[in-house]
C-alpha cells in the first residue's frame, strides 16, 4: 500500500459516525406526515444531525410543529428564510429533494434510532478526544479531577439512552397485585428494615429502593454510629451497602461493626484489655463481619462523579450510606449551590441504579441556642435543596445522659413522603455501639402542622 492510499483510507476511518440518507429519510417523512413528530421527538433532536442543513431543517420542522402551524417544504422554507438561514438549509430545491425522497413516515422512528446512534458515537468519540487532551495537557487539574470530568460525561451519555416510554395503569397494575399478595403473605418485605421495628413501620415497610433518607443531627449525637448500626443490619438482610465514610477512617468503621456485633466493650477493645468471654464474641464477630456484604470507603473530599464510580462498583448494591454531605465537594458559585447539586445528583442516582440513599448531614448551631435541642427542617445545614429532595427527613438529639456511657436519643421523621410524622426515643449503649428503641419516653415537643404520632 503505497502513502497516498494509505492517507485515503486513514482519513475514511476517521469520518464521525454518520448516515446522511437516515438525517434525509428522516426529515423528508417528517415534512410529509407532522404527526411522526410525536414519536420521534423523545430520540433527536438539533444537535443530533451530522450535517449542518439538517440541523437548521430540522430547528424549522420542530419549532412549526410545536407551533401547531404545518410543516412541509414551503413552510419550512419559508420559515429558515424568515430567519436568514435559507443558505445554511440548502436552498428550496434541497427541501423539496428532502420530502420527495421518502414515500411515506412509516419507518420514521427508525430513522430516528439510526440518527440517535451515529450521534451517540459522535459524542462519545469527542469525550474520549476531550479526556485524552486533557490528560496530555491538564492545566493544573489534578488526575482525579480529569477523571471525575470524563466519569461525569459518560454518565451523561448514559442518561440519554436511559428513554422509557410511559406506561399505562393497565400494564403496573398486575405487578403491584403480586406485590401486596406477595407482602401479605410473608413471601416478601415490602421495604428494608432498619433494625429498629417502629421506624420500619412509619417507613411502610422499611427503606425502599429510589428513594433518599436525610438523616440530621449536630456533630457528636451519634448519626454515623446509627447509620452503619443499619447498613449492617441491611447487609444482613437484604444484600450489598456501601458507606462512604468521609470522616471516619475505615479502620474505625470496621473496629465498631465488632463492636456492635460481637457486644464488646469499645474502650478495652482499643486497649486490648479484653475480657476472656470477650475474646471469645471478637472471635465470632469476626466471623460473622466477614461474611456480611458491607463495603466502606473512607476517601475524602468526596464528588459525585466518585460517588457514582463507587456505587456501580458494588454489584446488587441495595443501600448507599454517604457520610456525610458538607464534606463532599461539588461545582456551584456557593456552597448551597454545590450541596444543591449533590443532593439533586444522588437522588437522580438512586433512582437510576434502584437501591436506597441514606444521606447524613449536619445541622447549624441555630438548634444549640434554643431551650429544646430538638431540631427543624430549618436547621438543615447549607441547603434547602436536600429538604426538598428527600423522600424522609429524620432527626437525632440527645435526650438524656446516663452513667456508663448509654444515652437516650431523640429520632424524629419531619418529613415523611411514605407516612406519618413520628417522634420516639432510642436507647444508644455506645460502649457497644447499640441502638434500640426505647422504653422511655421523649419530654413532649411543639407538635408540627399535620401533627405527629
Amino acid at each position: 500500500m503505497n502513502a497516498t492510499t494509505e492517507h485515503e483510507t486513514t482519513a475514511r476511518l476517521r469520518v464521525p459516525p454518520h448516515s446522511v440518507e437516515a438525517e434525509q429519510s428522516l426529515l423528508g417523512a417528517l415534512m410529509l406526515d407532522n404527526a411522526a413528530f410525536d414519536r420521534v421527538a423523545d430520540l433527536v433532536a438539533e444537535g443530533d444531525f451530522y450535517r449542518q442543513e439538517h440541523r437548521v431543517i430540522f430547528a424549522a420542522i420542530s419549532g412549526l410543529v410545536m407551533a401547531a402551524r404545518a410543516a412541509d417544504v414551503v413552510t419550512v422554507f419559508e420559515r429558515v428564510q424568515n430567519l436568514g438561514q435559507q443558505e445554511q438549509a440548502g436552498g428550496l430545491s434541497y427541501i423539496n429533494d428532502l420530502a420527495a425522497s421518502v414515500a411515506g413516515a412509516s419507518n420514521a422512528r427508525r430513522y430516528a434510532e439510526i440518527v440517535a446512534e451515529r450521534a451517540m458515537l459522535r459524542n462519545v468519540i469527542a469525550l474520549c478526544d476531550e479526556a485524552a487532551t486533557a490528560a496530555f495537557n491538564p492545566q493544573g487539574q489534578t488526575g482525579a479531577q480529569v477523571l471525575d470530568k470524563i466519569a461525569t460525561g459518560m454518565a451523561k451519555l448514559e442518561r440519554r439512552t436511559m428513554r422509557r416510554a410511559p406506561k399505562s395503569l393497565r400494564e403496573l397494575l398486575p405487578a403491584r397485585l403480586d406485590r401486596i399478595t406477595a407482602v401479605a403473605d410473608g413471601e416478601q418485605q415490602s421495604g428494608m428494615t432498619t433494625g429498629i421495628p417502629r421506624l420500619d413501620r412509619l417507613l411502610a415497610g422499611g427503606l425502599r429502593p429510589g428513594h433518599v433518607y436525610v438523616l440530621a443531627a449536630r456533630p457528636s449525637v451519634g448519626k454515623s454510629s446509627f447509620a452503619q448500626a443499619m447498613g449492617l443490619h441491611v447487609a444482613a438482610a437484604e444484600g450489598p451497602v456501601l458507606m462512604l465514610s468521609q470522616e471516619m477512617p475505615d479502620a474505625e468503621v470496621a473496629d465498631r461493626a465488632l463492636v456492635g456485633l460481637g457486644r464488646i466493650d469499645y474502650e478495652r477493645m482499643q486497649t486490648g484489655q479484653l475480657q476472656r468471654d470477650e475474646w471469645e464474641r471478637l472471635t465470632e464477630a469476626v466471623e460473622r463481619g466477614a461474611e456480611l456484604p458491607f463495603y466502606v470507603d473512607d476517601q475524602p473530599a468526596l464528588r459525585i462523579g466518585d460517588i457514582r464510580a463507587k456505587a456501580r462498583a458494588v454489584k446488587g448494591l441495595k443501600l448507599l450510606v454517604v457520610d456525610y454531605v458538607q464534606l463532599c465537594e461539588g461545582d456551584g458559585d456557593n456552597r448551597n449551590s454545590e450541596i444543591e447539586k449533590i443532593s439533586r445528583a444522588l437522588k437522580a442516582l438512586a433512582k437510576e441504579l434502584g437501591f436506597a440513599v441514606l444521606l447524613l448531614s449536619q445541622l447549624n448551631r441555630e438548634v444549640e441556642k434554643r431551650a429544646s435541642k430538638e431540631p427543624m427542617l430549618s436547621d438543615l445545614r447549607d441547603s434547602g435543596a436536600i429538604e426538598q429532595d428527600a423522600d424522609v427527613v429524620l432527626f437525632l438529639w440527645p435526650a438524656q445522659e446516663f452513667e456508663g456511657g448509654s444515652k437516650l436519643v431523640g429520632i424524629k421523621l419531619e418529613k415523611n413522603r411514605q407516612g406519618k410524622k413520628a417522634r420516639f426515643a432510642l436507647d444508644f449503649h455506645g460502649a457497644h455501639q447499640r441502638w434500640a428503641e426505647s422504653t422511655e419516653q421523649l419530654p413532649s415537643g411543639k407538635r408540627a402542622a399535620g401533627g405527629f404520632e
